[in-house]
């Protein structure tokens, strides 16, 4: 009786000290080198039990054995798990995770964990570009990320840069991706003054010219519609986002960073020295010292230095740098000269509640270069001069004056249209000086763990002066002489400026919160207005005395009748309404559902907004399994988006006075004019294999154009002044592809890495109910005004090539063309017959 007794009491303290044991609390905070975490998780492993941090990083549990493991996470850095042992009190320090950083990406207005987004993106960290010097980051995304193109207009530091992702969707308006830097959108013009060389005109600097690369933290590229429609009317040709560093360390930290580069020309021109072009029939002029690559070229010689300072506490952070490179282009006269300062700092105010964020970036920029142009006369620029010239001819007099070439002998007269390279070169002059600043405020205020707010107000300004001259002392045929009661003189000079300044003002909502284990909601709402504007004033002189050396500071000094000045201002306005959730279900089914309004400044009155919705389905089939197969996600989006890289003031008519002070019109109005507009959809997948030592992606897109804005010539605007007027054409731009991209973990452990990637892209494009038949491509060079070798016409690729064929040369040396008999092939009869049947209207 005694020991059923005692047996029984045992029992019941036993099922006593159980039932206290698993219902007790812990509590704790959960931190990482910066400070308090607020909404980090904590949960029991093994069950749904968990809770979140408030916006102290502290958090309670309730109904924790004494025995039980809790898991602690929070995205970007390492998950950790403490045994309880009885404790009812907890402290965790999170450190970061490498890997997992990788697998978040910043997207429009915030960030997603890459495994959970649903439309087509990818991202390379600073770790990706770290050993590689370029003077823009457009140029590090070369190779790194399928269907992204990259292409330099030329050999120049700085020189303008291509950007294309997934191919071209537009025919007349811009096709270059939208670039936004730490939150602010840039205009996407060119921020250096422009203008033609006196040999032809260049292509616009590279925009991203003014960013450190040593200051930025990742580069996103949203490439479909599920990932670029929060962007709306400035999305159809993706989004390039730019994130730039801020402080990680406690402690103060100085970091130094410089590196040497030597360039030379690739390659080599299969052109005859003066030995063989003599041998070859020749004629020899006595002199056999010239050789085209001396007299031009140079080797490329740049250095890049990078000093930056870093200190964070628990309320604030803070990170400043400064950045000098140097770049000496391998055609001589030609250069790049950058200084860089940045400056990110926050505060924490009200316990946490408020956080304030400010960027500074500025870049003073100094760019030198030479006659080298897209579109040549028929003398050429300074590379065909160079090769052109005959390898027997001296480039200086016994005097040391520039050697001048006659074909009528020493004494004849100088020929004016066969130039003397070295002379041409040390004859120009032209650089151009633009000083940026990107700037912003995000103040964000957190009404709970779940609900925020914030406010982004950011400027961007230029200001940009391009001085160009050719010296009198040097004559060239039709080039840079004036006439003046019967006086011809040479020399030209130009002066422009370009002043820009651009504001931006976003307010966003959002709510992020998990309704328990089998739904998670991250939802959006926000407005956003955007102010561009543009002025400037350009001077130009022609006809200059002959000792005259300096004409770019006494450009006044031209023939009275030559010498110009105009001024210019264009404003754009902008503003947006805008809404996005991100709905996982059950972890594994995934939606974005995003709609954006846009009204423009640029639209024609009637057509001042429009919409753009998109929507984006995932399904994680496979995830976090051994073996072969580790994870499958499929992924497929639909969406409308919007190209305004067009014109300002396209849609109004448009009026300017000339020079005897008549009115002239620029362009008639067309208060119908809308958004050029794609739809596109898109699916893929994305995978890792072999226990996550390979990862990759899958796509197919296709993309559909339409309402195509075309600045139609005079002619087609009748009845009505004899002027321009930008319309919407009937068309579709079609244009679709496949991209592949692969990553293998060769080596991965915790004292080295080594990865192997590769991508791949194919692309195609096709016009469909396009009733035009526009030449384009124009060519250049001697005997070629007005030619043009590619057509923009129906059931072709853009851009296809229209010419003859060629056949050969007859007896006496002319070239014979397939058209001879009369007989056009391919293309060329196709086009020509809409050519008689077709115009514009």
């Amino acid at each position: 009786m005694k020991n059923s007794l005692l047996k029984g009491l045992i029992m019941f303290l036993m099922i006593l000290g159980s039932s206290f044991a698993y219902s007790q609390d812990v509590s704790g905070t959960i931190s990482d080198s910066n400070g308090p975490l607020p909404g980090a998780s904590v949960a029991v492993k093994g069950t749904t039990n968990g809770a979140q941090t408030d916006l102290d990083g502290k958090f309670t549990i309730k109904n924790v054995g004494s025995n039980a493991v809790l898991v602690f996470s929070y995205i970007g850095l390492k998950s950790q798990e403490v045994n309880v042992a009885g404790k009812t009190t907890v402290k965790v320090v999170l450190k970061e995770d490498s890997a997992e950083l990788k697998e978040v990406v910043v997207i429009g207005y915030g960030s997603v964990k890459k495994k959970d987004a649903t439309g087509a993106i990818d991202q390379i960290g600073s770790k990706d570009f770290d050993n590689v010097a370029s003077p823009s980051p457009a140029q590090l995304l070369r190779g790194k990320v399928a269907g992204v193109q990259v292409t330099q207009s030329s050999g120049e530091p700085g020189a303008g840069v291509s950007i294309r992702i997934r191919g071209n969707s537009s025919v007349r308006s811009g096709n270059g991706p939208l670039i936004v830097i730490d939150g602010v959108p840039l205009d996407g013009g060119n921020i250096s003054a422009g203008g033609d060389s006196l040999l032809g005109d260049s292509s616009s600097r590279n925009p991203l010219n003014f960013v450190n690369q040593n200051d930025i933290e990742s580069i996103s590229i949203l490439k479909d519609a599920s990932s670029t429609a929060i962007y709306g009317s400035r999305g159809a040709n993706g989004v390039i986002v730019i994130t730039t560093k801020k402080g990680k360390s406690k402690e103060p930290q100085i970091s130094y960073n410089s590196s040497v580069q030597f360039s030379k020309m690739s390659g080599d021109f299969n052109v005859m020295d003066a030995r063989q072009f003599v041998a070859n029939g020749g004629t020899d002029k006595g002199s056999r010292q010239y050789n085209w690559k001396d007299a031009v070229m140079q080797n490329g010689f740049s250095t890049n230095n990078d000093l930056s300072f870093t200190k964070s506490t628990e309320n604030s952070n803070t990170r400043v740098s400064f950045g000098a490179s140097t770049n000496d282009g391998i055609v001589k006269n030609t250069g790049l000269n950058k200084y860089t300062a940045s400056l990110f700092n926050s505060n924490d105010f009200f316990g946490g509640k408020m956080k304030v964020e400010s960027r500074i970036i500025y870049a003073g920029i100094k760019d030198q270069t030479t006659l080298l142009s897209n579109n040549v006369g028929y003398i050429g620029n300074l590379i065909g001069t160079a090769l052109y010239w005959n390898p027997t001819l001296p480039i200086y007099n016994n005097d040391g004056s520039y050697y001048s070439f006659s074909n009528n002998g020493p004494q004849g007269p100088v020929d004016d249209d066969y130039l003397n390279p070295v002379q041409l070169l040390n004859s120009y002059t032209d650089y151009t000086n633009t000083n940026k600043l990107l700037g912003s405020i995000n103040t964000t205020y957190k009404f709970n763990s779940h609900l925020k707010y914030q406010f982004l107000f950011g400027i961007e300004t230029s200001n940009s002066v391009r001085k160009s001259q050719i010296l009198p002392s040097i004559h060239i045929k039709d080039v840079a002489q004036a006439t003046q009661d019967g006086v011809k003189k040479y020399g030209q000079a130009a002066i422009l400026n370009q002043a820009k300044f651009n504001r931006t003002f976003e307010h966003t909502l959002n709510y992020n919160n998990d309704f328990g284990s089998n739904l998670s909601v991250d939802a959006l709402v926000g407005y956003s207005y955007y102010d561009y504007t543009a002025n400037g004033y350009n001077a130009r002189g022609k006809g200059y005395d002959a000792a005259q050396t300096n004409l770019i500071d006494n450009i006044e000094g031209a023939f009275q009748n030559e010498f110009r000045a105009d001024s210019y201002r264009n404003r754009v306005e902008l503003q947006s309404f805008y809404a996005r959730t991100n709905l996982t279900i059950y972890k594994k089914f995934l939606f974005t559902g995003t709609i954006r309004t846009d009204g423009s400044t640029k639209l024609g009155k009637n057509n001042k907004y429009d919409y753009f919705p998109s929507a984006g389905l995932a399904y994680k089939a496979i995830e976090n399994k051994e073996g072969l197969l580790n994870s499958l996600k499929v992924r497929t989006n639909y969406g409308i988006t919007g190209n305004q890289e067009f014109s300002p003031n396209s849609a109004i008519a448009r009026s300017a006075y000339g020079l005897n002070g008549s009115l002239n019109i620029d362009s008639n109005s067309n208060s119908d004019l809308r958004w050029e507009t794609t739809k596109s959809y898109g699916v893929g997948v994305d995978f890792t294999l072999l226990n996550n030592k390979l990862s990759g992606s899958l796509d197919y897109f296709q993309r559909d154009t339409k309402d195509l804005i075309f600045p139609i010539p005079a002619a087609a605007t009748q009845p009505g002044p004899p002027s321009p007027r930008y319309k919407n054409l009937p068309g579709n731009l079609i244009n679709k592809g496949v991209e592949v991209s692969l990553n293998y973990k060769v080596i991965d452990s915790n004292d080295l890495t080594w990865d192997v990637s590769g991508n791949a892209s194919f692309l195609s494009n096709e016009m469909k109910n396009f009733a035009g038949f526009v030449s384009t491509g124009g060519l250049n060079g001697q005997g070629l005004t007005d030619a043009y070798a590619q057509v923009i016409t129906n059931n072709a690729p853009i851009y296809s090539y229209y010419m003859y064929e060629w056949r050969g040369y007859d007896a006496q040396g002319a070239s014979i063309y397939a058209d001879a008999a009369g007989n056009d092939t391919g293309l060329g009869l196709a086009a020509k017959k809409l050519l008689k049947q077709k115009s514009f209207n």
